[in-house]
């Protein structure tokens, strides 16, 4: 066992301290802990998140497709930072939308920026910015109908049931209908049956007697069902007829 080790000549022990020097150590220690506990945490703000980074227009030895997936995860990740959440109403949507759009420009193959679009940051309850989103969605739609169909389709439902705008929803059916031509047969009648729902039976039989006289339909089984539909909104319209007269 290790001998104590012996104050040298220049050390003093503590009870040689003065009690006011201890005294005034202690007051300043527990001041300092005080002050320490009543700063304010870290707090994050929407403008924190800032614009994309602005990239070249070719990128000198680098992957375009893993800078887009790093915007994304960063994008992603930022309301969730080491200690702070923030929500969704408090981030910068049209910052949002450039992020977004940033990383589809990179990798327009790429159907993630188009899902959080319509199904991450459009849950926001707010009906601006599910506009916001899914008027997004739409536009960049139209420059790969056939690939991104599936996020209008998502948007059209929305417009529906949660904004309760059937115009809009009707509005996001008909692009599908008539630029998706490879869209699951489904989404391409989507638009009849909202006008089925609004009142518009005449438009809804035009349309639904034409997609079965045009021999688009090849399913025995939707053929069945689509005719019985057809059937019921002659029904419909002739008893409407007959009441009006």
């Amino acid at each position: 066992m290790a001998p104590a080790r012996k104050p040298t000549a220049t050390e003093r022990p503590i009870r040689d301290v003065p009690w006011r020097v201890l005294a005034a150590l202690m007051i300043a220690l527990v001041l300092q802990c005080s002050w320490h506990f009543r700063q304010p945490a870290p707090a994050a703000t929407a403008a924190d998140l800032g614009a994309p980074p602005v990239l070249p227009q070719r990128l000198h030895g680098g992957d375009p497709i893993s800078v887009a997936q790093w915007l994304l995860l960063y994008l992603q990740s930022f309301d969730n930072q080491p200690g702070i959440s923030i929500p969704f109403s408090r981030l910068d949507y049209p910052q949002v939308l450039r992020w977004l759009a940033s990383a589809l420009s990179l990798d327009p193959a790429s159907s993630y920026p188009l899902l959080m679009a319509s199904q991450i940051y459009s849950q926001l309850p707010d009906a601006g910015r599910q506009r916001m989103m899914c008027d997004f969605v739409q536009e960049r739609f139209m420059e790969a109908p056939d690939a991104r169909w599936r996020w209008l389709a998502h948007c059209a439902i929305m417009a529906k049931h949660r904004l309760k705008d059937p115009s809009l929803a009707l509005r996001y059916a008909t692009a599908i209908a008539e630029s998706a031509g490879k869209a699951s047969s489904w989404a391409r009648q989507m638009r009849i049956f909202l006008l089925e729902d609004m009142g518009e039976l005449d438009s809804a039989r035009v349309l639904l007697g034409g997609l079965l006289a045009n021999g688009e339909v090849t399913d025995d089984t939707e053929k069945r069902f689509l005719t019985e539909r057809l059937l019921s909104m002659e029904s419909a319209r002739k008893s409407t007829g007959a009441t009006n007269k």
